[in-house]
């Protein structure tokens, strides 16, 4: 089964690999001018990458291709028609650079050398957050011997971790054939002292990235020419926000194969209404330099994304049956991996 899945994932990405070259190629050609008309000869690709989840009944590999592809890839190609975002030169001249950007969350680094001590830290904290890993995967045999908060919060460790991992190893594959250095993907997220620092600077960076240029941007601009540059954040805001939760209730949608409840979306209009109430009590006391001291806003931030996580996020999960599911691929893995190492001592 899991060998089946295997094929399947390398065909989709072949495939998926393909259609990044013909949009490469059409927008290096001069016939074909930015816009609508770039735009209409994009919309197949994109239509392709909206069903290419569905062929997919894995956990891990349909999240990591309905986030990488379903999401990130098609709006760098909304971009990209309308001659903005990262797939532009120097990015389009080269296939290879073209590709790994277009398909994976990475986000090259200007002008910013990696100091050797910073590397060697992100290495050991890499490290001690994979043993942790697996040593939370050992902790769920005994998850009904486990009160259900601490699950939560163990639950929470394991969504951020397992991404961190994901995202972190492919920007390690990306560096290493392209020799390019790329910006962090996620930034302590529990270090957070407020839901701006928390969503804007610290939670799936690529993400933020991506949504800025797409939504944000967009929106405040339009929103300036009726609330005024001041306030026109906040409705850019709650557009992003409007967005991310449809694309998260669309990855659910792939993982899970169950009609929306909108809990997903709800949660991420919860959090869009609190933050664009702390962007606009930062506007009304502009000038005040009176704040809470880091001590009190960090875990009140952490605590109330754990809150609603729980309240509104992991119960889509688990009705997925997400942890179960992760167990039984993770000892597949294990399974194939062994299959592997024998035919490889055979020879």
């Amino acid at each position: 089964m899991f060998e089946e899945e295997m094929n399947n994932f390398i065909k989709l990405w072949l495939c998926i690999t393909i259609s990044l070259c013909y949009c490469h190629s059409i927008g290096k050609t001069k016939i074909i001018p930015k816009g609508t008309a770039r735009l209409l000869c994009f919309l197949p690709v994109i239509s392709f990458f909206l069903v290419v989840p569905l062929n997919l009944s894995s956990l891990h590999l349909g999240g990591i291709t309905a986030f990488f592809i379903t999401w990130l890839a098609s709006f760098k190609l909304l971009l990209f028609a309308f001659g903005k975002g990262p797939l532009l030169p120097p990015m389009s001249r080269s296939l290879p650079r073209f590709l790994a950007v277009a398909c994976l969350p990475i986000k090259i680094q200007q002008n910013q050398p990696l100091n050797a001590r910073n590397g060697h830290q992100t290495v050991t904290n890499y490290a001690i957050k994979i043993l942790l890993f697996a040593l939370l995967v050992h902790v769920y045999d005994y998850s009904d011997h486990i009160h259900p908060v601490i699950m939560l919060v163990l639950y929470s460790f394991h969504v951020y971790v397992l991404l961190e991992m994901v995202l972190a190893l492919v920007a390690a594959m990306a560096k290493a054939l392209l020799g390019l250095e790329l910006e962090k993907q996620f930034d302590e997220p529990y270090l957070s002292t407020s839901l701006q620092d928390f969503w804007g600077r610290r939670w799936n960076v690529m993400a933020t990235s991506i949504l800025r240029p797409t939504v944000y941007e967009p929106v405040r601009d339009t929103a300036a020419c009726f609330v005024g540059r001041k306030w026109a954040p906040i409705p850019a805001v709650f557009g992003t926000f409007f967005v991310s939760g449809v694309m998260h209730e669309l990855i659910f949608y792939y993982l899970g194969r169950v009609s929306p409840t909108w809990e997903i979306m709800s949660f991420f209009l919860l959090h869009a209404t609190c933050l664009t109430a702390e962007i606009a009590v930062k506007k009304a006391v502009v000038g005040v330099k009176w704040r809470l001291p880091r001590a009190v806003s960090g875990p009140l931030t952490v605590g109330f994304v754990l809150f609603t996580g729980y309240w509104l996020f992991f119960p889509l999960l688990l009705r997925c049956r997400a942890d179960e599911r992760a167990l039984e691929e993770y000892a597949a893995v294990g399974v194939f991996v062994r299959k592997i190492l024998v035919c490889l001592l055979r020879l």
